[in-house]
């Protein structure tokens, strides 16, 4: 059976290579096909034909291109067909050294498998060795040129859209928008622009509580409307500290005439007033049943509320007001920041003295929080004269990282759904800025206050952060989106 090669000629061995051409119109209209139009093949001619196709193409200019012939060997190519054709032989089926070098010689020179390739007589070894230095068949002896430089291929962006690079995968699913803008902003008049004093919490129930003067107004978010849940009867006396509780339907409220007060949200009336304190109360934590206290007396009160003396213990060993208190999420360590610059942790099974007392700040530590995802590491912020943020293991009281802001450091808050964090500042910018952990690089900063942004509080989905600023707004940012975190 013989074979055709793309290169306009076809070869019958043993013979000799020979091109059939038919010039006129008959030879298309030959018995060559049946009555059915299926081929035929007849018996008087066993070579195959070719339509003149090629003749009509080569008077019009052609209709293909055939590649020049200078540069093949026809020698070579009728070796080729006759090595290809040939089954192979069960004597030589046997490996050798030199059989397999020749093989590789083979294939390397004109691109044959040389699987099918038998052992070559002494003539053939000849032709190979010339062959191996002559110009390989079916190759082009010229190059395509190259297009000139002003050249503009408008294809060419179609293809660069299609080509994606895994380095550039990974940083755009990285990435996520965070809107620099706040979503909302709220009047918050009466706001005190004191460093010490936590006068923002927002609770498990949607509901957001802010101190303004002597009351404390709450803001449904889901609603958006407003209660006005207390004001205390002294013109003397104001709001200095509150908290919700874990069930958000409580809310402790701590004074400057030293009293903790126990306030129901739902019916807006004062269930109990808690004393003990010898100065006021300027933060709050709760701890299921436990609600812990502290101010300016340097004394960490712990009450029990369900019982009618409510004084259980207390913890001593700040020298200066206590501004900073939060219990860790399992509830067995309290962590404690006063203006002496001292952060110290607490056992709760312990009640003498701190497990560990950290004095590597230098200034007021105010910004307590613990991280809700990695047990026992706490992230803590210094005053104007600290500027830092520091990541503690409280197991051992280790400091795994610390970071310069270059501004005072008033409130931290982790995120629920991301591993990052987010912290307000005062002096001089001002500003949130949303850290990555725990390499504790920044990710943005948000502006927009005009004065220290001195408390935040989280949403109960974690998705936007309320800012409360000494220039008396609140301020509500979408920083941590559900949809990407998912």
């Amino acid at each position: 059976m013989s074979s055709i090669l793309d290169s306009g000629f076809y070869a019958t061995p043993p013979q000799s290579p020979r091109v059939c051409r038919t010039s006129s119109p008959s030879a298309r209209a030959s018995p060559a096909l049946g009555a059915a139009g299926s081929p035929s093949r007849s018996s008087s001619s066993p070579s195959l034909r070719r339509s003149n196709s090629s003749s009509m193409a080569s008077s019009s200019g052609g209709d293909r291109f055939i590649p020049s012939r200078g540069g093949m060997d026809m020698n070579v190519a009728r070796f080729n067909l006759i090595k290809e054709n040939s089954r192979p032989n069960s004597a030589t089926m046997h490996t050798s050294p030199a059989k397999e070098h020749y093989k590789e010689l083979l294939a390397e020179s004109m691109f044959e498998s040389a699987e099918s390739i038998s052992e070559p007589s002494p003539d053939e070894t000849d032709l190979l060795q010339k062959s191996s230095s002559a110009p390989r068949i079916l190759s082009f002896t010229k190059k395509a040129p190259t297009p000139a430089t002003s050249q503009n291929n408008r294809l060419r962006v179609l293809y660069t859209q299609n080509k994606t690079d895994s380095k550039v995968t990974k940083s755009v699913t990285a990435t996520r928008h965070i809107p620099t803008q706040p979503e909302k902003i709220l009047d918050a008049p009466e706001l005190l622009d004191d460093y010490y004093l936590n006068l923002l919490d927002w609770n498990c129930q949607n509901v957001l509580a802010v101190a303004l003067g002597r009351s404390v107004y709450l803001w449904n978010a889901t609603s958006g409307t407003i209660q006005h849940l207390m004001t205390l009867s002294s013109d003397e006396d104001a709001v200095t500290s509150l908290s919700w509780s874990d069930q958000g339907t409580h809310l402790a409220v701590g004074t400057n005439y030293t009293d903790v007060q126990i306030w129901d949200a739902e019916s807006l009336r004062q269930l109990r007033c808690m004393k003990g304190h010898m100065g006021r109360v300027s933060a709050l934590a709760w701890n299921d049943h436990l609600l812990s206290s502290a101010g300016r007396d340097t004394s960490i009160l712990n009450h029990d509320v369900r019982i009618e003396n409510h004084n259980i213990s207390t913890f001593r060993a700040h020298e200066q007001e206590v501004c900073g208190l939060k219990w860790s999420p399992d509830g067995s360590q309290l962590a404690s920041g006063g203006n002496d610059n001292m952060l110290y942790i607490w056992d709760q099974a312990a009640h003498e003295r701190p497990v560990h007392s950290m004095d590597q700040h230098q200034a007021a530590v105010k910004a307590i929080a613990w991280c809700p995802w990695q047990r026992n590491v706490l992230a803590s912020g210094g005053g104007t004269a600290d500027r830092t943020i520091r990541m503690w293991n409280t197991t051992t009281g280790a400091c795994l990282n610390s970071v310069d802001t270059k501004s005072q450091v008033c409130s931290i808050m982790w995120s629920k759904t991301y591993k990052e964090l987010v912290s307000s500042h005062g002096y001089s910018q001002n500003q949130l800025i949303v850290w990555k952990y725990p390499s504790m690089t920044k990710v943005t900063e948000l502006t927009g206050h005009t004065s220290r942004v001195l408390h935040m509080a989280m949403s109960p989905d974690g998705s936007t952060v309320v800012s409360a600023a000494g220039d008396e707004t609140l301020r509500f940012w979408q920083i941590f989106d559900l949809l990407a975190s998912s």
